[in-house]
């Protein structure tokens, strides 16, 4: 098809997934939001199919990528992307190059415990994805009112003035706030990245983020790092595994 359209044939294929993943062997390990995918031979699939190289990288790691080559983190050699979509993840952008850690699992910031109490995730109460995600934001939410309602509503609610919703984003927007202290002492990026729910909502994280940042972090960390939303909006998705097609190309 694609020769029949003189369409230019791709040079790779980027695979973009939620984890647990194995980047190396190519296979998705059974990630929670995908039942039945268990260890999934997903690249060798789409090379056979394309004939084709194919990669597998996780969802933040693709994200930061694609900040990285085409939205808020281009220029820069250190960034973070933080997903704080469903759950929480980090994407390490470190000294110029995407940083997996030794076993691949660099990033796993989500469960962080950030608090004695809260809602439990990660087999414990209080970690950070408890706080500040999409699946947080809805469990904080129905322990205060004993209701049920997605992120996005409990966000428009807190925009409209609900006390209640305003109360849980407020819980949200602080933990954010202590964890992005946490990796900007520890990794000292230039920019931090977050996409989802606060790309959507950066006016109500904002300013309590930005005054926990400035209580907890040291000055010469948080002097040179700015915290911004993800530039490629509701492309970064595409764009994400157009990213890892692209590095993996270039290498």
């Amino acid at each position: 098809l694609l020769d029949s359209q003189h369409v230019f044939r791709p040079l790779a294929i980027g695979i973009s997934c939620g984890g647990p993943l194995d980047s190396d062997k190519g296979l998705i390990q059974s990630p929670p939001n995908l039942p039945g995918w268990d260890n999934i031979p997903i690249v060798e699939y789409f090379s056979k199919r394309f004939s084709i190289p194919a990669y597998l990288e996780n969802d933040a790691n693709a994200c930061a990528l694609a900040e990285w080559y085409w939205g808020n983190g281009k220029g820069f050699d250190s960034i973070v992307f933080l997903t704080f979509g469903t759950g929480l993840g980090a994407g390490l952008i470190l000294d110029g190059k995407l940083y997996r850690g030794a076993s691949g699992l660099s990033g796993e910031v989500g469960h962080w415990r950030m608090a004695s109490e809260g809602p439990y995730c990660y087999h414990k109460h209080g970690s950070w994805e408890s706080f500040s995600s999409g699946s947080g934001i809805s469990a904080l939410y129905y322990q205060k009112t004993q209701k049920h309602a997605s992120a996005n509503h409990v966000c428009d609610l807190a925009q409209a003035g609900d006390s209640e919703a305003l109360s849980v984003i407020e819980q949200s927007a602080r933990m954010l706030g202590l964890g992005l202290s946490l990796l900007i002492d520890l990794l000292n990026p230039q920019r931090i990245i977050i996409g989802s729910i606060f790309s959507r909502s950066e006016s109500l994280y904002r300013p309590l983020m930005t005054k926990v940042l400035e209580s907890e972090c040291l000055e010469g960390t948080l002097g040179i790092c700015k915290v911004v939303p993800s530039l490629l909006g509701e492309q970064l998705g595409d764009m994400a595994a157009l990213g890892i097609a692209r590095m993996n190309s270039s290498t």
